[in-house]
């Protein structure tokens, strides 16, 4: 193998990438635990009676009790690897192994690669369909046609799962996706156009069978394989090329593409002309997708015709025709309703789905991810691939397909609340949050953002206000402010309410608000002037003092420790209470609340008590019962130490004060977390392991919060600033727009205080 590079990296590159950690791309990892004897006992013999029996009496049961409802068969002969050819089943199990982690990694579909050594379709249909009892579907992948028609159609039949061919539908649903937002930018209706079909291949033919479905008439589409066009005068036509013949007088494609609205390439490198191309109709839509070398490149197609949209299968080019954005969504929707099979009306669904979603506002993390902002247009007619919103978007829209359609075995009675446990199935600080984003929309508030000349920031105060959690107050230049939201295709820049000091009429009010407050503290009115004129925290600050906004947000711009001073020229704590900052740390299965990570150096014992209870308080409105443990380097005394006693006051004043939840101190972090050593103190107070850590101080704290953010690869909440008079919340510089919405949240919905 030469060490050549490909998409920007070498094959040694991928090699090592291959075999280092542990060989290949999966591995199993039990879902129960298995700690104990009572543990597998339970697990296998004798405990998986009862399941056996269960399922026994009602088959369905075992989507209850056993993975198969979330378990798809990743299954290939090898006869037809990634525009490879025919190298054989073992050779395709690094494929199929990628297919199996793509699967878990975009939709959390557990998936097996299955490389069967036969190219007799019979034999892998018998194979394929005797292992119904183990999986909840069957993606099929890299087999040659026709024989990929007679397995799928077969299997099919004989199944009562889904099954798909993902080279044949994958790549259809998305490029009908992409057609239908290409129509629409130019003008055209489906039923109307004319397109032609190059390649007659598996995923020709299942996107040329889609698109007719959706709505292009079978006389206004020409297919060509390598003979040229396939018209009723041929003799040399199978029963699947036949389908799709037509009577017409073009024998070749470049007469097919005379006047032609749509190119849809899945054949071979050159194989478009650019003076083919020129002949086509006015703003032609050409869809190259050949791989690795499409039929035409862009910048090829481009200068033949300047008003063509042009889609491709490479990452490198604008609009990538990328199978990942249909087959796992396609399936969790599937799997989640139990569907006897993925009909055309799934299908449909899923490309409709991925289509409107292209003509949405892209996310901050989508734009950020590919190094550019994107917008709906001639080069962006198809989602990105990491788009978050597709788990929820097209999984939703094929349950409800098959619901409507008649194939699902376990119909979903609320929709949108299914839609919000799969946007939580990714991304855990989804259902954290869920109760609090209700809350928000219910009593919506007006939240000042500090910084809204910051895209990220700005992103963010746009989906506040679109998802109806408030009103957001912009503070910043306007006309600076102004052009970043037509820059991020809000359509009514002018609804947005920007505070500018410049032209505030708030300001007098300001400076005779904060003089008041400053002039004991060796501030002059003119200081003071300066202040509210030039600082945008303390003008924002000041906005939310003055009642102008519920809360504000900060940070981007600034570090935590200068963004709190200046808001704090402004505002104080609460009375009687510390400012502090918690971390909360989500994981898939578990949240822990770390504090305080952000403010106080060296807490008292009193602040400790203070701040553990109040951590408490935070974590019960995010839906968790506390477990409080005071950390430490010593468990009980043991080793010693200096720094010891305020960790043993802050437990005698809980002790005092009775607070209504669990808390321990002092412990190690082993000690508070790992149900192994707990054991070895049977007197602890904790009834399991801790989910509130209360750190001795900010080092440690601070140090921990982010030691865990960058090497456990959990989602992070915070910092969560809490104790102040007015909800004010400093964000990460480095935070991205969900970070910011969140927080945001957070402060306008009343959790932190």
């Amino acid at each position: 193998m030469t060490d050549r590079p490909t998409d920007s990296f070498t094959a040694r590159e991928a090699l090592f990438y291959h075999s280092t950690i542990r060989p290949g791309k999966l591995e199993i990892v039990p879902s129960k635990p298995m700690a104990t004897q009572r543990d597998l006992s339970l697990a296998y013999s004798p405990g998986v009676a009862a399941p056996v029996e269960a399922i026994a009496a009602d088959p369905a049961a075992a989507a209850i009790y056993t993975a198969r409802s979330n378990l798809v068969a990743v299954i290939s002969n090898g006869t037809a690897i990634l525009g490879m050819g025919n190298l054989g089943a073992l050779a395709s199990k690094p494929v199929m192994e990628g297919k199996a982690a793509l699967f878990k990694r975009f939709a959390d579909v557990d998936a097996i690669d299955i490389e069967l050594d036969s190219e007799d379709p019979q034999a892998i249909i018998e194979a394929v369909a005797m292992m119904e009892p183990t999986f909840g579907g069957i993606n099929l992948e890299d087999i040659k046609a026709p024989e990929c028609f007679i397995i799928e159609q077969a299997l099919r039949d004989r199944m009562k799962i889904p099954v798909m061919h993902d080279d044949q539908h994958g790549t259809a649903i998305i490029a009908a996706a992409g057609l239908i937002n290409a129509c629409h930018l130019t003008g055209r209706s489906l039923r109307d156009a004319r397109m032609v079909v190059n390649g007659a291949g598996a995923s020709a033919i299942a996107c040329t069978a889609l698109i007719k479905a959706m709505g292009v008439p079978h006389a206004n589409v020409i297919m060509c394989d390598r003979s040229g066009v396939i018209h009723r005068g041929r003799g040399d036509l199978d029963q699947w090329k036949s389908a799709h013949a037509v009577d017409t007088d073009a024998r070749t494609l470049e007469e097919a593409l005379v006047g032609a609205d749509i190119f849809l390439g899945l054949s071979a490198a050159g194989a478009l002309k650019p003076e083919w191309v020129a002949r086509m109709a006015a703003r032609p839509i050409i869809f190259a997708m050949a791989n690795p070398v499409p039929e035409i490149l862009p910048e090829q197609a481009r200068a033949a015709r300047p008003d063509a949209i042009i889609a491709t299968g490479r990452s490198d080019y604008p609009n990538q025709v990328n199978n990942v954005l249909g087959f796992p969504f396609i399936f969790r929707g599937a799997l989640d309703v139990r569907a006897t099979t993925i009909n055309e009306e799934m299908k449909i669904a899923a490309a409709e789905a991925i289509a409107e979603l292209a003509r949405e506002r892209v996310p901050e993390e989508v734009a950020a991810a590919y190094g550019r902002d994107q917008r709906f247009g001639t080069e962006y007619i198809i989602p990105a691939p990491f788009d978050p919103r597709l788990m929820e978007t097209v999984s939703a829209a094929v349950a409800r397909a098959a619901m409507d359609s008649g194939v699902a075995q376990a119909p979903i009675a609320d929709l949108e609340a299914y839609r919000t446990t799969l946007k939580a199935r990714l991304n855990p600080t989804t259902a954290v949050l869920t109760k609090v984003y209700e809350d928000a929309r219910r009593d919506p508030r007006r939240v000042v953002f500090a910084e809204a000349e910051e895209s990220v920031v700005l992103r963010a105060a746009i989906q506040f206000r679109d998802f109806g959690y408030g009103t957001p107050v912009l503070v910043g230049r306007t006309h600076a402010v102004r052009e970043k939201l037509i820059e991020l295709a809000v359509d009514d820049p002018d609804s947005f309410e920007i505070q500018n000091s410049a032209d505030s009429p708030h300001v007098p009010a300001m400076v005779a608000f904060l003089y008041q407050r400053l002039q004991r503290r060796g501030y002059t009115e003119r200081d003071v002037r300066r202040l509210v004129n030039q600082e945008r925290n303390v003008f924002a600050a000041l906005l939310v003092a003055l009642g102008h906004g519920h809360s504000m947000v900060t940070g981007m711009t600034r570090t935590f420790a200068q963004s709190m001073r200046e808001v704090r020229l402004v505002l104080d704590p609460r009375p009687g209470e510390v400012p502090f900052g918690i971390h909360a740390m989500i994981g898939k299965s578990v949240t822990v609340f770390l504090a305080d990570t952000t403010i106080n150096e060296r807490p008292s014992a009193s602040e400790l008590a203070h701040i553990a209870c109040e951590t408490a308080r935070v974590a019960r409105r995010l839906g968790h019962e506390p477990r409080v443990a005071f950390l430490s380097y010593s468990t009980f005394g043991n080793p010693p130490g200096r720094w010891l006693e305020s960790i043993r006051d802050a437990v005698q004043i809980l002790d005092q004060q009775q607070p209504g939840f669990e808390y321990e101190g002092e412990l190690a972090p082993d000690a508070a977390l790992n149900p192994k050593v707990m054991a070895l103190y049977p007197f602890s107070r904790l009834s399991a392991p801790a989910n509130v850590l209360i750190m001795p101080g900010l080092q440690s704290a601070n140090l921990s919060a982010k030691l865990l953010r960058e090497l456990g690869g959990n989602a992070t909440i915070g910092p969560m600033l809490v104790g102040m008079e007015r909800p004010v919340q400093i964000v990460p510089m480095t935070a991205i727009a969900p970070e910011v919405l969140t927080l945001a949240v957070l402060g306008s919905a009343g959790v932190l205080g």
